[in-house]
């Protein structure tokens, strides 16, 4: 799947021609003296006040890492120190990794974007629409209009959504007592849509079934396809579904914030002997592998000295694919595990395949075209390929879009492109 391309990331002919993904060729000019002054400041603060437990923090161009830190405890009171390689729960920031690897396949003629899903996961061909509650508080259930599609899928278009923020299917999954998807149970999936495919979007489960589509055309277990295809030739070599012993060494824990505004220590972890691999939230990772992908999306499918995607399907990804639909604010259906979620509220934005696109340029500073995603307990990343730069921030703290965590994510990004000439 992926060939040596050292003379790719040295041609700036060859990054031009990649266009939009890419941008310009030439190299973000940034100045790490004066993001270390400020944005070290930010983040030490926050910690100090115990805004957060512990954070990690960093960004790069396409040439490679130009910040890097972290401050406060893997475990709030009992430390060891954050640093930069500490391994913590990606959450959603799992979903673009997975995409990645969806779309290898696609350019393999494995996967097919736009055929019916049901082709190869028989209940996708088969699922059913919620349509209402019936006098017994019973769901009432109809055919879809429309197959479900692996671009569906991808883009949260299907009518697959959590129960987090859908108030229907929160419903539907307490009446029918099913678990959540982050359980690791194959059962989770078995949900109806909440509307028919392609009418609008809504965030979802829809990769954790694309993963395993990923498993059906390529006859491996997920997390073994990705370690292989994406993890080992970008070198991320502390990024996987699995805990290792070598990364549990190096693990924060996830914390919870209490009415009172509080920090406490949780026991949540990703189920480690799942029925499924959740391609939609299940990876534990570091803020140096998560930019080792982001420099290979910078650089239009190539990092580490191999290609792992083509640059054509890199801008395919990064691009708008929901068309005049548009991404909307989840209210919460669930308090513990997360707020009402908005990215830059009023400012229009739609999905590629795995990124939320941004359609203006953001308060922080961000360009319009820009790729982004994030994590549930608060971790967050950024792509942007016009000014050529990423970021990635990771804490483990729930409920998302936490009160401290989310403005200081936002003022470390801002102060990376104060930092940026």
């Amino acid at each position: 799947m992926h060939t040596n391309r050292r003379s790719f990331l040295k041609s700036g002919a060859a990054l031009l021609a990649t266009g939009t993904v890419i941008g310009c060729a030439t190299a973000a000019r940034t100045d790490p003296a004066a993001l270390r002054g400020n944005a070290d400041a930010l983040l030490r603060n926050a910690v100090a006040s115990g805004d957060v437990a512990g954070v990690v923090a960093a960004a790069t161009t396409r040439e490679g890492t130009f910040y890097e830190t972290a401050f406060g405890e893997r475990v709030l009171g009992q430390g060891p120190a954050m640093n930069p390689d500490t391994v913590c729960w990606i959450a959603s920031m799992t979903k673009p990794l997975v995409g990645a690897g969806v779309m290898q396949l696609v350019e393999q003629g494995r996967l097919d974007l736009d055929a019916p899903a049901g082709k190869l996961i028989p209940y996708l061909g088969e699922v059913q629409v919620l349509d209402g509650w019936d006098d017994k508080g019973e769901p009432r259930l109809r055919p879809a209009r429309s197959p479900v599609t692996l671009r569906n899928l991808l883009t949260h278009t299907s009518g697959f959504v959590y129960d987090i923020w859908d108030p229907d299917i929160a419903r539907y999954t307490k009446v029918k007592n099913l678990p959540r998807a982050g359980s690791g149970r194959n059962i989770a999936l078995q949900i109806p849509l909440a509307f028919d495919p392609g009418a609008r979007w809504e965030y979802g489960i829809g990769i954790d079934w694309a993963g395993k589509m990923l498993e059906a055309a390529s006859g491996m277990r997920l997390g073994a396809y990705l370690r292989q295809n994406l993890f080992a030739p970008l070198g991320m070599d502390s990024t996987g579904f699995r805990i290792s012993p070598e990364m549990r060494a190096r693990l924060a824990k996830v914390h919870s914030r209490g009415a009172d505004g509080r920090l406490t220590v949780t026991g949540f972890e990703v189920p480690q002997e799942p029925e499924f691999e959740s391609g939609g939230g299940g990876i534990y990772s570091t803020a140096g592998d998560y930019l080792r992908f982001a420099r290979m999306i910078l650089n239009g499918g190539a990092g580490n000295g191999n290609r792992v995607l083509r640059a054509d399907t890199v801008a395919l990804m990064s691009k708008n694919n929901i068309g005049s639909l548009r991404v909307s604010m989840l209210k919460t259906q669930n308090a513990v595990l997360s707020r009402d979620a908005e990215f830059f509220i009023g400012a229009p934005k739609t999905w590629g395949l795995t990124f939320m696109i941004n359609e203006e340029q953001a308060p922080t500073g961000r360009s319009a075209g820009s790729l982004a995603w994030a994590g549930l307990a608060n971790t967050y990343m950024w792509i942007d390929p016009r000014r050529g730069v990423a970021g990635v921030y990771l804490t483990q703290i729930l409920p998302f879009v936490d009160e401290k965590s989310f403005p200081l994510y936002l003022a470390f990004e801002k102060a990376v492109y104060q930092s940026l000439g």
